[in-house]
């Protein structure tokens, strides 16, 4: 995709985290959140996956809990960033998770943990990941949705309204559970999921939120972003606007961050197909223990 029509800078991007690599370790409870949340979905996967991909590994954090199961053999991890990934250990590929340079069929088991939602052409990095995949190979994602920090968007919304008369996107527009499921579908995918986890965290205040945020290299990157410096009195009743409509009863404030997880498989002749219409062998009227009734035929009165 090119910088003309792209959502995000990547490039900026890479250099937040950057900047975030030294201390991501105290300000990643999201990652540890969706590391536990994949880790419980492959206990399901009664099966080995030898060749593990961690695509977008930050410090290594989930890398290392792929590490410790009996059922993998070897972890890759890879991520765009490079002193993020020096954090990390073992195998490590240094790539953009846009530009994949793994071969077709050479991985078993693709993880991604928060690091696909601000990827310019999700569909076709979704694509190679599928290609990389070998047969009956698994996919596992957590990606940002669309209800992530909206009291953050909502509050800055309303206050450059009333102190600029206009407001420009401080908070990216991330897809929802349906777009996702659609995606792992247009990618090829075979049986394709999404579901969607909403987390509510506190903070003292909403300026500890956007510390936290910059802490974990995941400011504004949008490409729509506004160059001009935030202006006092913006900030301000922001904050003023925030603390009215987003305070908890114990007085911190909310903030609201969507998880949606994405499962896929690469296709394989053993996997379940559905059938084909009009091929059951069971009337449905049976199963439901009713008489079958055709469109024109007028329904007996319910009786007393």
């Amino acid at each position: 995709m090119t910088s003309d029509n792209a959502l995000f800078d990547r490039a900026l991007l890479t250099r937040r985290r950057a900047r975030a690599s030294g201390c991501i370790a105290d300000h990643d409870f999201l990652l540890r959140r969706v590391a536990d949340e994949i880790e419980s979905r492959l206990d399901a996967m009664l099966r080995a996956f030898p060749v593990a991909l961690d695509l977008g590994a930050h410090h290594g954090l989930l890398t290392e809990r792929l590490r410790r199961r009996d059922t993998i053999d070897l972890v890759i991890g890879a991520d765009a960033c490079g002193p993020m990934l020096d954090r990390s250990r073992g195998a490590r590929v240094l790539c953009d998770e846009e530009w994949l340079p793994f071969k077709d069929a050479s991985i078993d088991l693709c993880v991604a943990g928060l690091s696909l939602h601000q990827i310019n052409d999700l569909p076709g990095s979704l694509v190679q990941i599928r290609r990389a995949l070998k047969p009956d190979g698994l996919f596992l994602a957590a990606a940002l949705g669309p209800r992530t920090l909206t009291e953050l968007r909502e509050s800055f919304m309303q206050a450059e309204s009333e102190t600029l008369q206009g407001a420009s996107p401080r908070v990216a527009p991330f897809a929802d559970v349906r777009d996702y499921g659609a995606l792992l579908q247009r990618a090829g995918f075979a049986l394709p999921v999404a579901d969607a986890d909403l987390v509510s965290a506190t903070y003292a205040d909403p300026l500890t939120l956007m510390h936290e945020l910059r802490a974990m290299g995941a400011g504004n990157v949008l490409h729509a972003r506004t160059r001009r410096p935030l202006r006092r009195a913006t900030l301000q009743r922001m904050l003023e606007i925030y603390g009215e409509r987003f305070t908890a009863p114990s007085g911190r404030v909310l903030a609201t961050f969507e998880i949606v997880y994405l499962t896929g498989w690469a296709p394989d002749e053993s996997q379940p197909k559905p059938l084909r219409p009009g091929s059951a062998r069971t009337r449905l009227a049976d199963a439901l223990g009713t008489r079958e009734q055709s469109a024109g035929e007028k329904a007996a009165p319910d009786k007393a």
